[in-house]
C-alpha cells in the first residue's frame, strides 16, 4: 500500500527565519497531515534551535490564525510561523 503525500509550504518570519536558516521551504507530508505534523517535520529538519523558537510562535494556515494544531493542512497550503513581535 502506498501513502499519498501532499506538499505544503512553510514560511518563517523573524527569529524563526534565523533559526531555520531559510525564509520558505516546501515540505512533503502524508495526506491528512496536521499543523502539528508540519511543525514536527520542521523541527526534525532544523533541530533544537528552531524547536525552541516554535514553542513561542503563533501560526497561520493560508493566512488564517490556527487555534487548534490538530487542524488538517490541505495540499498546496501555506503555514506561516510567526514569533512574538515587540513594539507597537
Amino acid at each position: 500500500m502506498t501513502t499519498s503525500t501532499a506538499t505544503v509550504t512553510i514560511r518563517y518570519f523573524a527569529a524563526a527565519r534565523a533559526a531555520a536558516g531559510v525564509e520558505t521551504e516546501p515540505l512533503a507530508l502524508p495526506d491528512g497531515a496536521t499543523v502539528d505534523d508540519v511543525l514536527a517535520a520542521a523541527r526534525a529538519r532544523h533541530g533544537a534551535e528552531l524547536a525552541r523558537v516554535l514553542d513561542r510562535c503563533s501560526f497561520l494556515l493560508d493566512e488564517v490564525a490556527v487555534r487548534d494544531r490538530a487542524t488538517a493542512v490541505p495540499a498546496g497550503a501555506t503555514v506561516d510561523v510567526l514569533p512574538p513581535f515587540a513594539g507597537g
